[in-house]
């Protein structure tokens, strides 16, 4: 017998008979006499849906009852899930986060785990009930509703697999595995067997889809193994785990392309020390994610800021740079939303020279201009105009010789 995690993402769950599909799923590993324990997202489309209700209502929310909202997109899920099961004999019962022991810092909207309490959901599958959790949400120790952000469904999974010592966690998506590129922009991109968590994580956080960065994250720091599969057919996936030696061997696994991306100027800033440190705290404070930075050398007095942002972020961005720059006394900000980020990632990078020179040469070769780079010891990232991305991403994709051989 083993104790078995299955996440079903939005897509696995978007209308009745995909939920009684998965229903069939669980039966299927029900039956063979194992432990399971399931965490679900909301149907695709409801989370966007509320949000879209939330801002004709007010444009400008308050996190709290955006969390208050936005949980009942799984809570339908896990309802209509456990009533899928009892319907073909299997007893199971629903859980939401907090149910489920999952407590949370009380930040509304992005709150992070910080401990979990998994008594009671051992306590069912012992009894041989399958476990249905609402992935995404959490209650700190106030007893407030927290959601964990965007895919936090798949941070449950991860989360809750090391909290009842699971056996294996699988993540069921709507795509086969992890892949060489978006199948969507690369139709020659293959599918990878396995993946290594800090490949995982680079390319979740470039703007890879199948995967929260977080849930990457959590997996690696506690060494979860887990497999990303499609929930439409029984065809292996991509086993996500811990690096082994024979992976340096691909130099880049994957190419990743995020749209989501928005670029930041501040120009004329007061060129003196702290005048960075402050803009940075500042967006900090305004819980603002900033990846690429680039400082030019003061001239006159003044000098050029610019970095990236999540595009959802601009306006929040925006309103405290204008802030911060008011209480430095200068500096003017513009912010360019037509950009992407292309990403090459592999482990391999540490062992081989040449990989910057390749890309640089490809993207040449695609005719698209970097605006910024940014490296680490196994990912190298340019920004570019959204219009050449598509396009460069296959160049790139066939540079590093990832298609899918003919």
């Amino acid at each position: 017998m083993a104790r078995i995690v299955k996440k079903f993402g939005g897509t696995s769950v978007g209308d009745v008979d995909r939920i009684q599909n998965v229903a069939r799923v669980i039966k299927s590993e029900y039956d063979q006499g194992n432990e399971v324990l399931v965490v679900v997202s909301a149907r695709s489309g409801v989370t966007n849906e509320l949000i879209s209700r939330a801002k004709a209502i007010n444009p400008n929310p308050a996190d709290r009852e955006m969390d208050m909202l936005l949980v009942a997109g799984e809570q339908e899920t896990i309802a209509l899930t456990a009533m899928a099961l009892h319907a073909i004999g299997v007893d199971a019962v629903s859980m939401t986060g907090a149910m489920a022991g999952i407590r949370t810092d009380p930040f509304h909207t992005r709150a992070r785990i910080v401990s979990m309490d998994c008594k009671k959901i051992i306590g069912h599958l012992e009894k041989k009930r399958v476990v249905i959790v609402a992935g995404f949400q959490g209650a700190d120790t106030d007893g407030q509703i927290t959601t964990l952000g965007r895919g936090g469904s798949d941070l449950s999974a991860i989360a809750l697999a090391k909290g009842v010592d699971a056996d294996l966690c699988q993540i069921y998506t709507d795509v086969d595995g992890v892949y060489t590129a978006d199948p969507r922009i690369v139709p020659k991109a293959r599918k990878l067997s396995e993946i290594s968590y800090e490949e995982m994580l680079e390319l979740a956080s470039l703007g890879t889809k199948v995967m929260q960065a977080r849930s990457v994250e959590f997996s690696n720091k506690y060494n979860v193994p887990f497999e990303v599969r499609s929930s439409f057919n029984n065809n292996p996936g991509t086993i996500v785990k811990e690096e082994v030696s024979s992976m340096e061997d691909v130099v880049v696994r994957g190419v990743a392309l995020d749209r989501n991306q928005a670029k930041v100027l501040i120009t004329n800033i007061p060129d003196k020390p702290g005048s960075a440190a402050r803009v940075f705290e500042g967006l900090s404070e305004a819980n603002v994610v900033v990846d690429m930075i680039v400082q030019n050398i003061g001239r006159n007095g003044v000098a050029n800021l610019t970095f990236t942002v999540p595009r959802d972020d601009t306006q929040r961005a925006e309103t405290a740079v204008n802030q911060i720059l008011s209480e430095l006394g200068g500096g003017e900000v513009t912010l360019v939303n037509d950009i992407a980020k292309l990403s090459v990632v592999g482990v391999g990078m540490r062992s081989h020279s040449g990989v910057a020179g390749q890309l640089f040469a490809a993207l040449g070769e695609a005719k698209a201009n970097i605006q910024l780079i940014s490296t680490s010891e196994i990912k190298i990232s340019v920004v570019i105009d959204e219009s050449e991305a598509e396009h460069a991403t296959r160049v790139v994709h066939t540079a590093f010789g990832l298609d899918v051989e003919e």
